[in-house]
């Protein structure tokens, strides 16, 4: 039985500032917070970067730098740079901090899609910044834009360019069959890291059988040419990943996906959701897969091939 790959998402593009007081906005916290994961047992970190005084999700390559580094040299954890960036970025701003990065993986989404969280703040009474529910409110009438030539550039610049591997991220059935399409054409190789995502509104809804239905079409495209991965958002979290793990898969958790630990209680920490996620699965007898192991698995070129 393969071991299992626990990603942390840390801080994302999705939660704003009034959300928690835990969430990770300065890279003093983004960095302390990812060190924290990778202490609890993720061995691969996704980061996003936010504006140091607003908590506003930023393309800025010299905010990622201010905490790239100091990951890097306090852990082995695999290191995932967004290429999704913040709503509303264009293709060029979102590939600006890989670029100079040239980080082992990246997040690649599969398909443009309605991407709709502006419910997420329906109990916020007072927002701590002005950009908050404007932010939230956009998402009525937003597409995120991932064309397939946006695709082919994302691979052909960090890929080619880089020797960056992809997190491809599919919210949904139909974003599957685009990266088995991509695969056919020789745009993208194995093994293929896929993390098929559930519960954001415009994708592929939080119930079981989609779960399911998603492990079987992958299986179907791809056979042994892939390495499967869940994260779920919100409440459903916890309880994906388990089953996840159940069914062969990697899992992903973290402050991006979900802010709380159990129903109605923040998360104090992105190590904590890491912990739990680990705990119930070494409780059901999987063992929890190393950064090296991982690197093996997902063929990354290593963290000594790094820009940071």
């Amino acid at each position: 039985m393969a071991k299992v790959i626990i990603s942390c998402a840390v801080t994302g593009a999705i939660h704003t500032p009034s959300m928690s007081p835990h969430l990770p906005i300065t890279p003093e916290e983004i960095a302390v917070s990812s060190i924290a994961a990778a202490e609890a047992g993720a061995s691969i970190i996704h980061l996003h970067a936010r504006d140091p005084l607003t908590g506003q999700p930023t393309p800025d390559p010299a905010v990622f730098m201010q905490f790239l580094p100091r990951i890097k040299q306090s852990t082995d954890a695999v290191i995932n740079i967004t290429t999704g960036g913040g709503l509303g970025m264009t293709v060029e701003e979102r590939l600006a901090g890989p670029i100079l990065a040239s980080p082992e993986m990246c997040s690649l989404n599969m398909g443009s899609m309605n991407f709709n969280i502006a419910r997420a703040g329906d109990k916020i009474t007072e927002w701590k910044h002005a950009w908050e529910k404007p932010y939230l409110d956009m998402t009525e009438d937003y597409i995120f834009r991932n064309t397939f030539k946006d695709i082919r550039r994302v691979v052909e610049i960090m890929g080619k360019g880089h020797g960056t591997r992809f997190e491809f991220e599919c919210y949904d059935v139909g974003h599957l069959y685009n990266l088995a399409y991509l695969l056919d054409q020789k745009v993208v190789e194995g093994p293929l890291f896929i993390q098929s995502i559930f519960g954001i509104l415009g994708g592929i809804g939080a119930d079981y059988q989609n779960l399911q239905f998603m492990r079987d079409t992958a299986n179907r495209l791809f056979g042994d040419q892939y390495v499967w991965s869940v994260l779920a958002a919100g409440r459903h979290q916890m309880a994906f990943t388990t089953m996840a793990g159940i069914l062969g898969g990697n899992v992903r958790v973290g402050l991006e996906d979900s802010l709380y630990i159990s129903k109605g209680k923040l998360a104090s920490s992105n190590a904590e959701q890491v912990a739990k996620i680990k705990r119930i699965l070494e409780d059901l007898s999987f063992e929890i897969a190393s950064p090296a192991e991982a690197r093996a698995m997902l063929a990354l070129k290593g963290g000594d091939r790094v820009g940071f």
